[in-house]
């Protein structure tokens, strides 16, 4: 796997041959809005809009942001815009998940083996470091967990690992969170189409750029356009008002539009194909 190097800023006393963490000075630091450790899934059998929009597990940048997706609501149609939290831990902190992610098995060559399951997602974990970006991904993490799953002892015991401090990093208890707000949101937007479900579901106006935007590829009838400013907020308002399977109105058109606002990375549309 190709490492991509990062410049990795270090307190002015910390020694080279130190391990991270055993003193303030020694705890690396790492740009602001660089996620420092990420959990995200791809592929699996969904509609080419969900795969686009769907957020990552878990996202920990350098200052410390901790942001996750909080509760669903399980109803259909579920709400237009994701519960989206964060919170903040201390540097130290940071650096201690990049160790735990690397002593459950990110960064190495691991056998976590092939389960024989199909149409699900790949779970992948990103870490960033002193040597660079490194990645492990876990085709069927969260499925293939029974004696059915034709993996052998040792790469199920492998799975647990990746398992358990995913579950640990993505919901940890008593962690006290805030609601993310987003300086912008990339809009993806294709034909409403009325079903039995939501012909009877109400217009509303959309308040953004005019849809449905820049292609997304060829074949996909899906277009996106990047929300920023002062309509940020029109937009999150106006979503209060919505759902997902709201019909939503822009140049005389009807629209279905999945909201994704973007993360301290991200910057437009095209953040949402970049690692697809």
């Amino acid at each position: 796997m190709a490492v991509v190097p990062l410049l990795l800023l270090t307190a002015a006393c910390a020694g080279q041959g130190e391990p991270t963490g055993a003193s303030e000075d020694a705890t690396p630091t790492f740009p602001a809005d660089v996620p420092v450790l990420r959990i995200d899934h791809t592929g699996g059998f969904v509609r080419p809009e969900t795969n686009l929009t769907r957020l990552p597990a878990v996202s920990v940048y350098g200052d410390g942001r901790v942001i996750t997706q909080g509760p669903t609501i399980l109803s259909y149609p579920g709400p237009a815009l994701p519960n989206i939290q964060v919170r903040t831990i201390s540097a130290a902190e940071v650096a201690k998940l990049v160790e735990q992610a690397r002593a459950a098995g990110v960064g190495s060559s691991v056998d976590v083996g092939t389960p024989s399951i199909t149409d699900v997602a790949t779970t992948r974990f990103t870490i960033r470091g002193s040597v660079g970006t490194e990645q492990l991904e876990v085709y069927a993490l969260g499925e293939a967990t029974g004696p059915q799953s034709g993996l052998t002892a040792a790469q199920q015991a492998a799975r647990d690992k990746l398992r358990a401090f995913a579950d640990k990093v993505t919901d940890p208890a008593g962690a006290a969170t805030q609601p993310y707000q987003p300086t912008a949101i990339a809009a993806v937007a294709g034909p409403w189409v009325a079903t039995p479900e939501t012909a009877k579901q109400p217009r509303v106006e959309w308040l953004g750029p005019t849809l449905p935007g820049a292609s997304l590829g060829e074949g996909l009838n899906l277009g996106c356009v990047t929300v920023t400013g002062t309509a940020v907020q029109q937009v999150i308002a106006t979503a209060g008002k919505a759902n997902a399977a709201t019909p939503w109105t822009s140049g005389g058109k009807r629209w279905t539009v999945t909201l994704r606002p973007l993360l301290p990375d991200e910057t437009d549309c095209a953040s949402l194909t970049a690692g697809r």
